[in-house]
């Protein structure tokens, strides 16, 4: 079973472009629902990502980015590259899905997704909105896009 999992807040422009591609994977699997894969829209609840990824096996986090590189840029990177366990707080805000990463894999060992890949997308706009930038929207068109072929060539 494949999970995906867009995180993102839509009231912040770009910043929303993980639950809009997770959004959009939902229709998808409803016109498809013999496909062994499940999407999430997280918005911004970190410690979710733990428990929706438990029992997957391949997981897919989509989220924005801000790194100065070309908006629209997308990296593809692997999970283990990007999980960190978080420092001591006080508010579950600062726990993030990268925390959920090294959490969920301590915490449900076998049962937590080998396979951890992340895609992230620059930014161009941060500010209050819900519209998407021209190169962010192209940006997820191609995410959009190739996650629903490797969801019909590979689990099927």
């Amino acid at each position: 079973m494949l999970t995906i999992i867009g995180c993102g807040n839509l009231n912040r422009s770009d910043d929303g472009l993980g639950a809009i591609i997770s959004q959009r994977l939902q229709q998808f699997l409803i016109k498809h629902p013999d496909l062994e894969v499940r999407a999430y829209d997280l918005g911004t609840a970190g410690m979710e990502v733990m428990f929706q990824a438990k029992g997957a096996s391949e997981l897919i986090i989509i989220d924005a980015c801000s790194t100065n590189s070309e908006p629209g840029t997308i990296f593809e990177i692997p999970g283990e590259e990007l999980e960190e366990f978080p420092q001591p707080s006080y508010t579950l805000h600062d726990f993030r899905w990268n925390h959920a990463l090294a959490a969920g894999r301590k915490i449900f060992a076998d049962d937590f997704p080998e396979k951890i890949t992340v895609y992230l997308i620059e930014v161009a706009n941060l500010d209050f909105g819900w519209e998407l930038s021209s190169p962010v929207q192209k940006a997820v068109d191609t995410v959009v896009r190739d996650l629903q072929q490797l969801c019909r060539t590979k689990y099927q």
